[in-house]
């Protein structure tokens, strides 16, 4: 069984999907673009635009009762594999040992011309 996760403090689904789904003892975030719930803007740069994408993830996981410590997995999409580092650097403030698991990929281009989208699991136990 699943069951929608939503939240006004972040950015709603602009299209058929939810900002994320519960499945048992997991919670699956999807790709959280670097938009402002409150603005709907975009701020630019990549460390911005990482720690809003982060900040996003983080709101609905506190909407589960949930915290970045339960993040198990993360996917990272990156406009330019240039940014890894600075990306890097944002993305270890949100993370404690252990760390998630995590793949980051290049894409040739992100909705609304995004630097970056980041998607996570999180392990409800």
């Amino acid at each position: 069984m699943k069951k929608k996760i939503e939240t006004s403090n972040a950015p709603a689904a602009i299209g058929p999907y939810s900002q994320a789904v519960e499945a048992g003892d997991f919670i699956y975030v999807s790709g959280q673009l670097p938009i402002d719930s409150e603005t709907g803007e975009m701020k630019d740069g990549i460390s911005a635009q990482t720690r809003q994408s982060l900040e996003n993830i983080k709101a609905i996981l506190e909407s589960c009762n949930l915290k970045m410590d339960n993040v198990i997995k993360t996917t990272v999409f990156l406009k330019d594999m240039n940014c890894f580092a600075e990306m890097n650097a944002v993305y270890a403030e949100f993370f404690n040992e252990p760390f998630p698991a995590r793949a980051a990929i290049q894409a040739a281009r992100l909705p609304k011309d995004a630097e970056v989208e980041i998607q996570a699991i999180a392990y409800k136990k």
